[in-house]
C-alpha cells in the first residue's frame, strides 16, 4: 500500500489539485453535480469571502504516488464557537478514494490543525455559514445531487465511523409533487393571513434589492429566524452583500416570494429557483468557454423539470400565522406555469418537527438523509 502524504494548500498547484481531485473520484457517477471551480477558489480568498473575517480555514490534499487522492478543509468559525460556547473545528469539502488510510490521514490533519488552534472537538461536514453545503449523505445515493447540497459515495459514512466519529445531528430533504391546484388548506389559511392579519406577497425588483434596502431586510429576517438553528452564526452585512452580488442576477425574482405586513416589515421570505443540476454537470465546473450557456439556457429557455426550495424563513413572532401557506399559495401556480413537476427543499433538521409538518398537505417524501458527525480530539 502506497504511503499517504498530506500537504497544505499553499499555492496554485495544490489548489488545482484540491479542485480537480473530485473528477477522478466521481468520473463514473451520474448523480454528482460539480461546483464551479471559480466558486471554490473564492472560498479561500479573503477579498471575496467575508466569512474569513471571523474564521480561519486551511485546505489539505492527500497524495499517493504523487497523485491527488483526497482533500479536506479545516474551519474554525470563532463567531459560531462564541455563540455556542464551544471549541469546535469543522471539517468541510471532504473527498477521498475508498482507502481508509487516505480518509484517516485527512481527518488526522484537520484534527491536528484544530488542536493547534486550541480546539477540542471536531464536527462536520459543515461550512463557514449555515448556507454553505453541510451534512454527509448517508441514504439515497441513487438520487441526483444538486448545486446547493453535498453528494458523496456510499462508502464515506463507513470511513467516518472507522475514524471514531458519531452522529451529532441529521438533516432530511423534502420532496413533493407539484399539485395542479392549491390545496384548500393553504388557500384558506393564506386568505385569512391576508384579510385578518394584513399580510401580502411582495415580489422584489432589482431596484428594491439594490436601493430599497430589501436585501438587508431579508438577511435581518434570516438572522432572526435561524438564530436557534444548530450551528448557525449571524450573517454580517458584508456576507449579505456577497450573497446578493453572487445570486441577484441568477435567480428569477418571481420564484422569491417575500411576505410583508402593513408596516412594510419583512416577516417571511422563500428563496427558490429552478434546478440547475444537469446544467452544472454540462458546465463541468467551468463557466468558460460554454458553461455559462448551459446555465443560462436552464434558467431562461429550457428549464429542468423541478424546483429547488433553497430556504424558507419566517420571523419568530409571525410563525404559525399563515406565512408558510402564503408561500405555497403564491408558488404553486408559478411552478405549474414554469412546467416544474416536483420540488425539493434544502436540508432541514430532522428534529424540527414544526418545519417538517408544514408539508403534510402536499404528501411529502423525506429523502437524502445527511449527517453531521462529531468527535472529541
Amino acid at each position: 500500500m502506497s504511503e499517504v502524504v498530506i500537504r497544505k494548500v499553499q499555492g496554485h498547484q495544490q489548489m488545482d489539485d484540491f479542485i480537480r481531485v473530485v473528477y477522478g473520484i466521481y468520473q463514473h457517477c451520474p448523480q454528482f453535480v460539480p461546483d464551479l471551480e471559480s466558486d471554490v477558489r473564492m472560498l479561500f480568498d479573503r477579498k471575496k469571502n467575508p466569512g474569513l473575517e471571523f474564521s480561519d480555514v486551511q485546505a489539505f490534499v492527500a497524495y499517493q504516488n504523487d497523485q491527488p487522492v483526497g482533500r479536506i478543509v479545516g474551519i474554525v468559525n470563532y463567531k459560531a464557537n462564541k455563540k455556542w460556547n464551544a471549541q469546535n473545528v469543522r471539517f468541510s469539502m471532504i473527498e477521498f478514494i475508498d482507502d481508509l488510510t487516505v480518509s484517516k490521514a485527512l481527518l488526522d490533519a484537520v484534527a491536528a490543525w484544530g488542536k493547534s488552534k486550541g480546539m477540542d472537538r471536531m464536527q462536520g461536514p459543515l461550512g463557514i455559514t449555515d448556507f454553505d453545503k453541510e451534512g454527509m449523505l448517508v441514504e439515497d445515493f441513487d438520487m441526483m445531487g444538486s448545486m446547493n447540497t453535498i453528494y458523496n459515495p456510499d462508502y464515506y459514512p463507513r470511513h467516518m465511523e472507522a475514524w471514531g466519529m458519531q452522529k451529532e445531528t441529521d438533516w432530511l430533504q423534502v420532496r413533493i409533487d407539484i399539485p395542479k391546484e392549491i390545496p384548500a388548506r393553504y388557500s384558506r389559511v393564506a386568505q385569512y393571513a391576508r384579510e385578518q392579519i394584513g399580510l401580502r406577497v411582495k415580489k422584489l425588483t432589482n431596484r428594491d434589492i439594490l436601493r430599497g434596502g430589501y436585501a438587508e431586510k431579508v438577511f435581518d429576517l434570516l438572522n432572526q429566524s435561524y438564530a436557534p438553528i444548530f450551528g448557525f452564526s449571524e450573517l454580517s452585512k458584508a456576507q449579505a452583500d456577497s450573497f446578493v452580488g453572487k445570486y441577484l442576477y441568477l435567480i428569477d425574482k418571481q420564484l422569491i416570494p417575500v411576505i410583508v405586513n402593513e408596516q412594510e416589515e419583512v416577516v417571511g421570505a422563500a428563496i427558490t429557483m429552478g434546478c440547475l443540476s444537469q446544467a452544472m454537470q454540462k458546465a463541468n465546473g467551468r463557466l468558460w468557454p460554454t458553461g455559462w450557456y448551459h446555465l443560462l439556457r436552464a434558467l431562461k429557455w429550457k428549464r429542468e423539470d423541478h424546483a429547488e426550495m433553497l430556504l424558507i424563513a419566517v420571523r419568530p413572532d409571525y410563525q404559525g400565522l399563515g406565512v408558510n401557506a402564503m408561500f405555497f399559495d403564491d408558488l404553486i401556480p408559478i411552478y405549474n406555469k414554469y412546467g416544474f413537476k416536483w420540488a425539493e427543499t434544502g436540508p432541514q433538521l430532522e428534529d424540527n418537527v414544526r418545519e417538517l409538518s408544514q408539508w403534510k398537505p402536499l404528501h411529502p417524501q423525506f429523502v437524502k438523509r445527511r449527517r453531521c458527525y462529531k468527535k472529541y480530539i
